[in-house]
């Protein structure tokens, strides 16, 4: 991470709040509400899961406080639903005209490489307008071209760099998010480096190498005549702690190098404890055929929350209410754009 002054640094300790954040939605009461949207999602055939999102995104964001305030999600499911039906529509387009006019299917699947930057940013804008805080809405302004070069351009140049560049690429798309976010007004801002993704990159290579090469062994003992069952879970075991390092190291590394002006988020998961979460919710969620599922998200949610901290500079009502000032003097500019967002697809 490059270096930057702590927050706070010119100003007396008692400027500095440390505000954890806290979730308390329940499992068993998420399973109530899981149950029926799956439910009612397949007698509508699909219709229903507009609602759903929003039931669901609803129960995290209101059940999520900081500073004693909780977090909302504004968004209405027709919204939604308008916009699956234009995914759906322009889907059904291209299958169809790919099968009795292979080339205007071709020419729709050009467009469609040249729309999906616009489908993302426009789905990064919605979402962020629809979550609110203590009634100041969230932001996003990132670019066509900005978005064109994350989702394509870099990814690219990792691969032909053999890898050397997936590091930066996967900076450059969360620079992309957090730098073009704000809160109201005020913009957040990233200062993640290349080092401190290519470190976990690094992490990567060296479990799924290790865990490649122990399964490689294992195999050619079973080709022998020499299987140990018992052996056999230890790839395993392996593949599993390395996906779950790699999940934590990037959550710590996105929070910790993010901040809003002079405000901080802080991350402080632990290996151990974000393990076994997630090695026992992925065991229940097998055990009870997925039924454990809307538990294993609150579970997972709750210990994420519990590790984070918004460091505030400062006061937080002061900021908040300067927030609500600025944004109502934008009139309609901050209001309500459009009645339905094609970013509601994601």
């Amino acid at each position: 991470m490059t270096d930057s002054p702590e927050p706070g640094d010119h100003l007396p300790p008692s400027d500095i709040t440390n505000y954890p954040f806290e979730f308390r939605g329940d499992g068993f009461e998420f399973f109530k509400i899981w149950i029926v949207n799956l439910l009612l999602t397949i007698l509508t055939l699909g219709v229903y899961s507009a609602w759903a999102k929003v039931r669901t995104k609803r129960y995290f964001y209101s059940n999520l406080y900081v500073a004693g305030s909780p977090f909302q999600y504004l968004a209405q499911p027709m919204q939604i639903l308008i916009g699956r039906l234009i995914a759906v529509g322009v889907f059904l387009l291209y299958s169809v005209t790919l099968n009795f006019a292979p080339t205007v299917g071709m020419i729709i699947a050009f467009l469609l490489f040249f729309a999906i930057p616009f489908l993302v940013m426009r789905s990064l804008a919605f979402n962020a307008r629809m979550s609110a805080w203590r009634n100041v809405q969230f932001r996003f302004h990132g670019g066509y071209g900005d978005a064109f070069m994350v989702l394509y351009v870099w990814p690219l140049l990792g691969m032909l760099s053999f890898g050397l560049l997936y590091p930066y690429a996967v900076l450059r798309m969360n620079e992309y998010i957090v730098d073009n976010s704000s809160y109201g007004t005020t913009s957040f801002a990233f200062d993640a480096g290349y080092l401190d993704y290519g470190k976990i990159f690094l992490v990567a290579i060296l479990g799924f190498g290790l865990t490649g090469a122990l399964l490689a062994v294992l195999g050619a003992g079973a080709d022998q005549g020499e299987p140990n069952p018992v052996l056999l879970i230890i790839p395993v075991i392996g593949y599993g702690v390395t996906v779950v390092l790699i999940r934590m190291m990037m959550i710590n590394l996105y929070y910790n190098s993010s901040s809003l002006d002079r405000h901080e988020l802080d991350a402080e998961l632990e290996f151990p404890g974000y393990f076994m979460t997630c090695a026992t919710v992925f065991f229940l969620t097998i055990v009870t055929l997925g039924l454990y599922l809307p538990a294993a998200k609150v579970r997972l949610t709750h210990y994420v929350a519990d590790h984070m901290t918004f460091i505030a500079v400062g006061s937080i009502d002061d900021f908040v209410q300067a927030e609500r000032e600025a944004v109502s003097a934008l009139g309609e500019e901050f209001g309500e754009v459009f009645d339905f967002d094609i970013g509601s697809l994601a």
